[in-house]
């Protein structure tokens, strides 16, 4: 009898490797080498060896490809390394500028780069656990994505598990989730023939099936998957010397990856590939928005680095973006968060660029006046990818007799406050501050937000309601909320009141780096904040710094530190800091890197990875204070980390850092060699 049971687990996995090769065969290679009937007889006799032997079913069988009951919602994923997106390029002079930071970076007279198409689908990161295919998620907002494994399994081009021998523990494979244009015609098709709606391009129609709650209907619309990078792994395989070599690598793990990659030297190179794949887009299986250009050397990738949130290694070629034309029916003024006044054009419905756009911006009073626009026009509308519409051009010829000059108002349309523009801007900004409601809202759901202050259900619905009904006129007001306020909001039940008085209470233990952020000072976003928190250490410091003082921060110059001193002279401004103090908003300060010149600290240049949970600080915190101290925190344990801080759970880092003898640390331990600087909390 177990002999019986051993042939047919040896019958169950021959099959599965049968099937699994078939769907790389036909859905990765487009080489076919089993008749349709001949996979059907096959996979139908799986599923029954795996009916009558239940406990034969793996997770990474091809029977469970489908299957799954629907979600009721999608859950989160936090990405172990980061999805980074890319700067973007739309002109030669652009690429050119971007190829002479990379060769004075380098110091080298000519670069080689890995190039490849720009897929216009949805960015995705696959998980792999001991080889089999775990867990897969959306990019999200770069840290955090929705957890979209059940429906990733649908898509036949992904492998459920690795094939080879030997796999590695982890593996975050990066990659596009995209419609091929034959199958988006054929989903049309089949939306047309239903009566329902079809689909504006092939990007919306392969957004709209990955994200359905329901595996099933996933499935029925055919997706593609194409890898381009990787994330996490500790696979001693991958190969370390270059990008491409990487691609040729998840090829040979069964990985789509675009046969039009290549590698290239020198700027000229760059746009002739540009030129030759623009050539060719219209040819192309699968619908692309524009080129990508990495440097090859992962060595040089390491060494150029990141700047905020897009590497400096990478740039995204985009092309030209489609255009129509349509009648400009009005020009209206909104107010933006930082009180800046953006006429809006209000246009004639028109298709373009896969959307149908009423809006579009016209960024300035000053452009109004350059592109010569009237209210009645005739325009040129562009739209390039997710970017905001814009009117590129008047038809003057069409000018009708009626059309007639724009005025920026005034006074701010919101509040009626004086709006102002200064010299050297070319925006008209508001007067009314924190009193005007259209910055009031904005303001307020950005000190809430996750980067910010992270006060969980403080969304748009809810600030609406206690902004308009005067409950919250500024941040310092949120923690001031009591029950029996926010009582009186719609549809604010006891439960929800109360989870929102405990998130408010708790964000009131946050950093120096998130509050500087949260305040939503112009031209500070997030990367800047965590500049000016290091180097200067205090809340204090901060709002008594000179413009030249600021401009010492490293990435900080006259613009922005004008911004910063022109926010802290406003007495109001001020005294919103000194009301969330008092209401008990703190973080802990230093004595700043500025303070400590001449002073080694023993964290300076040493890497650290922080895993597991630590007792009393978030990992963000700890980042901040090795930061701050001159430390350096990376995603992954290597023989170059110094100290590995370990907390609860700690996962396969641990492990990694005892088998390479990286020193480990504790919270305590951590906290005791932070302690040892001179440049600690005062």
């Amino acid at each position: 009898m177990n002999e019986n049971i051993e042939a047919i687990n040896l019958r169950v996995q021959a099959l599965r490797a049968a099937i699994e090769l078939h769907n790389y065969r036909y859905y990765v290679l487009d080489n076919p080498t089993l008749p349709d009937a001949e996979y059907d007889r096959l996979f139908h006799e799986l599923q029954q060896l795996e009916l009558d032997y239940p406990h034969l079913i793996t997770a990474s069988s091809p029977t469970q490809r489908v299957g799954a009951v629907p979600l009721s919602a999608f859950s989160q994923i936090s990405h172990r390394l980061p999805m980074l997106s890319l700067n973007n390029a739309f002109d030669a002079a652009e690429v050119e500028a971007f190829d002479r930071r990379v060769r004075e970076g380098l110091g080298a007279a000519c670069v080689e780069y890995a190039v490849e198409p720009k897929f216009d689908g949805l960015a995705v990161s696959l998980c792999y656990e001991n080889g089999i295919f775990k867990t897969g998620a959306t990019r999200g907002d770069g840290n955090t994505g929705e957890d979209i494994t059940l429906n990733l399994k649908t898509i036949k081009s992904i492998p459920l598990s690795l094939p080879v021998a030997h796999p590695p523990s982890i593996l975050e494979v990066r990659g596009e989730v995209l419609m091929l244009k034959a199958d988006f015609l054929k989903l049309n098709q089949r939306q047309l023939a239903r009566g329902e709606k079809e689909f504006a391009n092939p990007r919306n129609a392969a957004a709209g099936s990955l994200r359905q709650l329901d595996p099933g209907i996933t499935a029925n619309r055919r997706l593609t998957f194409f890898a381009y990078g990787i994330g996490l792994h500790d696979d001693a395989q991958m190969p370390t010397d270059t990008h491409s070599q990487v691609l040729n690598y998840l090829g040979r793990l069964h990985f789509p990856v675009a046969r039009e990659c290549r590698v290239v030297s020198g700027l000229q190179s760059l746009l002739d590939y540009f030129d030759a794949i623009a050539m060719q887009r219209e040819r192309l299986p699968y619908a692309i928005d524009g080129v990508v250009y990495k440097v090859n050397a992962l060595a040089q990738q390491e060494k150029l680095g990141f700047v905020s949130r897009a590497p400096r290694f990478a740039v995204a070629h985009k092309f030209p973006a489609e255009e129509a034309v349509t009648e400009l029916l009005a020009i209206d003024v909104q107010v933006g968060r930082t009180g800046a006044l953006t006429p809006v054009a209000r246009l004639k419905p028109v298709f373009v660029g896969g959307v149908t756009v009423t809006n579009a911006t016209l960024h300035n009073a000053g452009e109004i006046e350059r592109k010569n626009v009237r209210i009645g026009d005739t325009v040129i509308v562009r739209r390039a990818g997710d970017v905001i519409p814009e009117i590129v051009s008047v038809i003057v010829e069409k000018r009708p007799a009626n059309a007639h000059i724009f005025v920026m108002p005034a006074s701010c349309p919101v509040c009626g406050a004086k709006a102002v523009r200064l010299d050297g801007e070319a925006v008209s900004r508001c007067t009314g501050g924190l009193f005007c409601p259209a910055q009031r809202k904005q303001a307020i759901l950005h000190f809430a937000s996750r980067r910010a202050m992270d006060i969980e259900g403080l969304g748009g619905k809810l600030v609406d309601q206690i902004v308009d009904q005067a409950i919250v006129r500024t941040p310092a007001d949120l923690y001031r909320l009591g029950i029996a306020a926010l009582a009186n909001v719609e549809r604010m039940a006891d439960k929800s009141a109360n989870n929102v008085i405990a998130a408010i209470e708790s964000s009131k233990s946050t950093t120096l780096a998130r509050f500087i952020y949260a305040l939503g000072i112009r031209n500070v976003g997030e990367a800047t904040a965590k500049d000016l928190a290091a180097h200067l250490g205090s809340m204090d410091r901060l709002m008594q710094a000179s413009s030249e003082q600021l401009m010492q921060v490293p990435d900080i110059g006259p613009i922005v530190a004008q911004s910063i001193v022109d926010f802290f002279a406003e007495a109001h401004n001020r005294e919103v800091i000194e009301q969330l103090r008092a209401c008990g908003v703190h973080w802990d300060e230093h004595a700043g890197i500025s303070a400590s010149a001449g002073v080694v600290s023993p964290l300076n240049g040493k890497t650290f990875v922080l895993t597991g949970t630590l007792p009393t600080m978030s990992r963000e915190e700890a980042k901040e204070k090795i930061e701050a101290l001159g430390g350096k925190v990376t995603g992954s344990v290597s023989k170059k980390t110094d100290y590995v801080v370990v907390g609860v759970d700690p996962g396969s880092k641990y492990d990694k850092a005892m088998h390479l003898g990286v020193a480990i640390l504790d919270e305590s331990g951590l906290a005791s060699l932070l302690g040892s600087s001179t440049i600690l909390n005062e």
